[in-house]
């Protein structure tokens, strides 16, 4: 067993979410190589954990890895919003929930899926293997101008039109599979300047089609729905995320939560008698320090959001 992915804001986490009562349940909802669990798990001894990842490969290390903890360590295969939308019977509604959004360094280096153009793989990029629609099926579909709002709206890629058009036209002349051939065909078209920035030019349309491959800005809002939904109220929610896009909706989720009233803006008097449903316990995000993006720079885009559930929909404790 390998482990290669380092774990972010691992101690800020830890302080956010520690539990507060003896037996709880913590739902990791985005296991990965499981680094945030054997923190949990290691310092609280009455800690129960449910792992959930949605690759059955880097759960079977996760599993491996976390084996000497036994029966306090559950797993689950799918994807989070599944098991939050129907919590198992056997599971009791959970304590504390931590969504980990980032991609694992073990998809980037260990995968072979094509995440990264550092090697030539297979443009694959799916996190579930068994998912219909891979990167490479999207380029050779997808209309350009499909394709250039895509990379642009999920990597905000300046170049995304003219990138387009290089892509459809070079699938006219053979199947683009790989993504060494892909990679090849952004720096192509970029400026000179563009290609020697700080960041490899096709850095923002892999970003776009892995987002869309996995349907991770798709999804996240239904996730974000689900999981508080099953949270027991007092728990705490924490979510990690690594790019504005998915910021911005984590954020805006829990400020609209965070409201008393929903009515709008335009409105003489409150009629919805709404009550806030969470209270936030982080008001900024909290970043990672200078000391661990030193460490591990993969962090440095890293922010954590944290909030305490206070109602049920229903308005009930």
């Amino acid at each position: 067993m390998e482990i290669v992915h380092t774990p972010v804001l691992l101690e800020e986490a830890v302080a956010y979410l520690a539990p507060r009562a003896d037996g709880e349940l913590m739902v990791d909802a985005t296991l990965g190589e499981g680094g945030h669990s054997l923190a949990f798990l290691s310092r609280f001894p009455s800690l129960h954990i449910v792992g959930i990842d949605a690759d059955p490969a880097i759960l079977a290390i996760a599993k491996e890895r976390l084996a000497s903890f036994g029966d306090r360590i559950h797993f689950y295969n799918g994807w989070s919003h599944d098991f939050f939308a129907d919590l198992p019977v056997d599971i009791k509604r959970p304590d504390t929930i931590l969504l980990d959004l980032g991609i694992s360094v073990y998809h980037y280096e260990k995968s072979g899926r094509g995440f990264s153009f550092r090697s030539d793989e297979p443009l694959d990029m799916r996190i579930d293997p068994a998912s219909r629609t891979s990167a490479a099926d999207i380029i050779a579909t997808m209309r350009e101008a499909e394709l250039a709002d895509l990379i642009y709206g999920y990597a905000e890629e300046r170049y995304s039109r003219r990138i387009a058009r290089a892509i459809t036209e070079a699938r006219t002349r053979s199947r683009i599979v790989t993504t060494g051939a892909l990679a090849s065909i952004v720096e192509a078209v970029v400026p000179a300047s563009y290609r020697r920035g700080p960041i490899h030019a096709a850095t923002r349309t892999f970003q776009a089609l892995r987002i869309a491959v996995n349907g991770e800005l798709a999804r996240l809002p239904e996730l974000l729905e689900a999981a508080l939904r099953s949270l027991e109220p007092g728990g705490r929610m924490g979510v990690i995320t690594f790019h504005s896009l998915e910021d911005r909706i984590v954020k805006n989720f829990f400020r609209e939560k965070n409201k008393d009233c929903t009515c709008p803006p335009e409105a003489p008097i409150c009629k919805c008698g709404g009550k806030r449903s969470v209270s936030l316990v982080t008001r900024k995000a909290v970043a990672p320090g200078d000391e661990e993006t030193r460490r591990n720079p993969p962090s440095r885009s890293a922010k954590l959001r944290v909030a305490e559930k206070l109602l049920d929909e229903d308005g009930s404790r």
